[in-house]
C-alpha cells in the first residue's frame, strides 16, 4: 500500500547539546521509520529543526552575556554535526528563527483570530524588576500537585502535569533568584474549551492503535481536568510576533510557535524543491499520514494542543495562505511517544552533567553501535535504562558475534576460496531453499513491526533471523566439505550464505545503515544503498543559516529479497563492527563521575 508519509521530530532547545536519552526518545525512532517508508517506495519526507526561541536559549544568553541569536546559532550547528554524524536522515533540518517560519505561525495565528479561538484577557504574570515580566521558565518554584521543589513554571518535570505559573509555591525568579511579584498584564488566549468535546471523539478513536501510554495521559488530561483557555502570547522581544496593530511588542508563545514548526518546515521544504505547493501532499491529502517523535512530556502538546491548532484553523489557513479554500489541515495519524531513558540507575540531567552526549560518545566509538544498542533498550512502553556493562554485552555478544562475525567469515571464506567472487551454485537442497525462505519472511515480519513503530521488536527479529543463518553455516560447514573435496557442494552454501546476508543488510539497513552500506559495498554493489546528506545556506530578513538536507534520488534499496549475482567481485573485507575491550565499563562510569557539576 503506497500513502505519502510525514515524520515530524521534536525540535530541540537550541540551548544545549543533546544526550542519548534525547537520541532514543525522537530522533533516532523517527530516522529507523523513515528510512523504512523510503525502502518501501513510499512518499516520505522527515522534517525538524532548532526551537530558537524557546525560553531556555533567553535564561543561557542572560547565563553567557550574549544573544540569543547567538546561542542558538552555536547549537544548531552542533545538531547538524550530530545528525550528519549518527545518520539521522532529515528531508530538511531548519530552526523556527525564519521568515518562513514567521509568516506561516502568524498565518495560522490569524486563521485561530477570524474563527473565533481567540480571546484577550488580563492576567496576573510573575514580574521581577531587574527584568520584566518573566516568561513561565524564567520562574522555578515547588509543584502544587505532586510537590517537586524544582517545577518550571509552564511544566513539572516530575509528575509531567502542564501548570499554572501563578500557583508556584515558593516562587523565584531563574534570572536573579528574586522573588517575584504578580502583576497585572493582558494576553491572547486559546479557547481551548472550545475544542474539549471534538478533541475526546477524535482521541477516542485512536485508543487501540496509539501507544496506551500516548492515550492514556492525553483522555487522562480530557476526563479528569478538562481543558482551559491558555495563554498563547508572551511580553518578550525574541520570537514571532504578534501579526495584530498594537501587539507588536509581544510575541506568540513559544508552546503556540514551535509546533507550527511541523507545517513551516514542510511547506520550506517544498520552496527549496522548486514546488511551492508540493507540502500539499503531506497536509491536504486524506490518504497521507503523519507521525510525531517526541518524548512522553512533550505528549499534551502533540496529542492535544497541535490537533486543537489544526482543528480551530479550520479552511482559513489554506485561504488566507494562498487563497484556496475547501481544505483543512491534516490531523496526526499518531503519536509514538517514548519514555525516559535513564543512565545507571539514575535519571538523566543535564544541569548536573549526568548524560552521556552523543558528539562525545562518537568521538570514541562508531555511530552504528550507538544506534543497535539505543534501540534495543528504546523506551517505547516504559522507561529504560543505559548501563555501560550492558551496551559492552550487546555490541560484543550481540552485534558482533551474531552479525558482524557472520559477515566476515562468509566472506573471507567466500574471497579464499573462490578467487574473491560469489559462487556459482549447483543445484539448491531443501535446506538451503529453506533458510532462504525464512529470511524473506522477515520482509513482512520485521516490516510489520516498522509499520506499527514497534522498532525494538523489529529489530529483534531481524537479529533472530542472523542467528538462523549462523546456525545453518554450523550445520551445513562448508569448511569441511571443501576439506573433503566437496567444493561444488560448498560452493552453493556459501552463495545461499551470501544471498541470506545480502538480504539481512536490507532488513537491517533502517537501524544499521552505516554497517549496511560498508556490507553492500563488501558484496561488491557500485551505488550506494542510501542518499546522502549535505548542508546548504539559506538566508532571508531574520538571517543566514545552514540547514540539513537529504537527497534519496540515488537510493537502489528496496525493501524485497535482492540477489548477489554468482560471479561477482566482491570488494575489500573489513570487519563490520569492532569488539570493544571490557575495560570501557570502568572508564565510561569514570568519566561519568568526573564531568558531575
Amino acid at each position: 500500500m503506497t500513502f505519502p508519509v510525514l515524520a515530524g521530530v521534536a525540535w530541540p532547545y537550541a540551548n544545549a547539546l543533546l544526550h542519548v536519552g534525547n537520541l532514543a526518545g525522537a530522533y533516532l525512532p523517527a530516522d529507523i521509520f523513515i528510512r523504512y517508508q523510503r525502502m518501501k517506495g513510499r512518499r516520505a519526507l522527515m522534517v525538524s529543526g532548532s526551537d530558537a526561541h524557546g525560553t531556555p536559549i533567553l535564561v543561557r544568553a542572560l547565563d553567557e552575556g550574549r544573544s540569543p541569536e547567538e546561542v542558538y546559532l552555536r547549537f544548531h550547528q552542533r545538531f547538524l554535526d550530530l545528525w550528519e554524524k549518527v545518520g539521522i536522515t532529515f528531508d530538511l533540518y531548519t530552526s523556527t528563527h525564519t521568515a518562513n517560519h514567521r509568516r506561516v505561525s502568524q498565518t495560522l495565528f490569524k486563521a485561530l483570530y477570524d474563527n473565533g479561538y481567540l480571546f484577550v484577557q488580563k492576567e496576573l504574570q510573575w514580574y521581577s524588576p531587574t527584568f520584566g515580566f518573566l516568561p513561565d521558565r524564567f520562574v522555578e518554584g515547588t509543584c502544587y500537585i505532586c510537590g517537586y521543589e524544582g517545577a518550571r513554571g509552564d511544566q513539572c518535570d516530575k509528575c509531567g502535569n502542564l501548570l499554572d505559573a501563578t500557583k508556584l509555591i515558593n516562587p523565584r525568579s531563574r534570572v536573579d533568584g528574586s522573588v517575584p511579584e504578580l502583576r497585572e498584564t493582558e494576553h491572547f488566549y486559546f479557547d481551548l474549551p472550545k475544542l474539549q468535546k471534538d478533541l475526546e471523539a477524535w482521541l477516542e478513536t485512536k485508543q487501540e492503535a496509539w501507544r496506551p501510554l500516548v492515550v492514556r495521559q492525553s483522555l487522562g488530561v480530557l476526563r479528569s481536568e478538562g481543558l482551559k483557555p491558555r495563554p498563547i502570547t508572551r511580553d518578550l522581544e525574541w520570537g514571532i510576533p504578534v501579526p495584530l496593530p498594537g501587539w507588536e511588542h509581544k510575541v506568540m508563545y513559544v508552546w503556540f510557535e514551535a509546533v507550527i514548526g511541523y507545517l513551516s518546515a514542510t511547506i520550506e521544504w517544498a520552496g527549496l524543491q522548486g514546488d511551492p505547493q508540493a507540502w500539499h501532499e503531506w497536509w491536504y491529502n486524506p490518504e497521507a499520514r503523519t507521525y510525531y517523535f517526541i518524548g512522553k512530556d512533550n505528549i499534551p502538546f502533540h496529542a492535544l494542543m497541535w490537533p486543537a491548532q489544526l482543528m480551530a484553523a479550520g479552511e482559513r489557513f489554506g485561504e488566507l495562505w494562498e487563497g484556496l479554500s475547501g481544505h483543512t489541515l491534516n490531523l496526526p495519524y499518531d503519536v509514538p511517544a517514548n519514555a525516559f531513558l535513564n543512565l545507571e540507575g539514575q535519571k538523566i540531567s543535564g544541569s548536573r552533567n549526568w548524560a552521556v552526549w552523543c558528539l562525545d560518545f562518537l568521538e570514541r566509538y562508531d555511530p552504528d553501535p550507538l544506534r543497535y544498542y539505543l534501540t534495543v533498550i528504546m523506551p517505547e512502553s516504559r522507561d529504560t535504562d543505559w548501563d555501560w556493562a550492558d551496551f559492552l554485552r550487546r555490541n560484543n555478544d550481540e552485534l558482533v558475534a551474531t552479525w558482524g562475525n557472520l559477515v566476515h567469515r562468509v566472506l573471507s571464506f567466500t574471497a579464499k576460496h573462490w578467487e574473491g567472487r560469489v559462487p556459482h551454485p549447483g543445484e539448491a537442497s531443501p535446506e538451503d531453499r529453506a533458510l532462504l525462505a525464512l529470511v524473506e519472511q522477515g520482509f513482512e515480519k520485521v516490516g510489520n513491526h516498522l509499520e506499527r513503530v514497534q522498532l525494538r521488536a523489529g529489530l529483534m527479529e531481524a537479529m533472530h533471523l542472523a542467528g538462523e543463518v549462523n546456525r545453518y553455516l554450523e550445520r551445513r560447514a562448508p569448511w569441511h566439505l571443501v576439506k573433503q573435496g566437496k567444493k561444488d557442494e560448498a560452493a552453493t552454501v556459501m552463495f545461499t550464505a551470501i544471498q541470506a546476508i545480502n538480504r539481512l543488510k536490507i532488513l537491517l539497513a533502517p537501524y544499521l545503515p552505516f554497517t549496511a552500506e560498508a556490507l553492500h559495498r563488501m558484496l561488491g554493489f557500485d551505488k550506494p544503498l542510501f542518499g546522502s546528506m549535505y548542508r546548504q545556506v539559506v538566508e532571508d530578513d531574520w538571517g543566514r543559516r545552514e540547514v540539513l538536507r537529504y537527497d534519496a534520488a540515488s537510493e537502489t534499496a528496496r525493501w524485497k529479497p535482492q540477489d548477489v549475482p554468482p560471479g561477482q567481485p566482491l570488494g575489500e573485507i573489513k570487519p563490520l563492527v569492532r569488539k570493544l575491550d571490557p575495560g570501557i565499563v570502568e572508564e565510561e562510569r569514570a568519566r561519568l563521575h568526573q564531568q558531575l557539576t
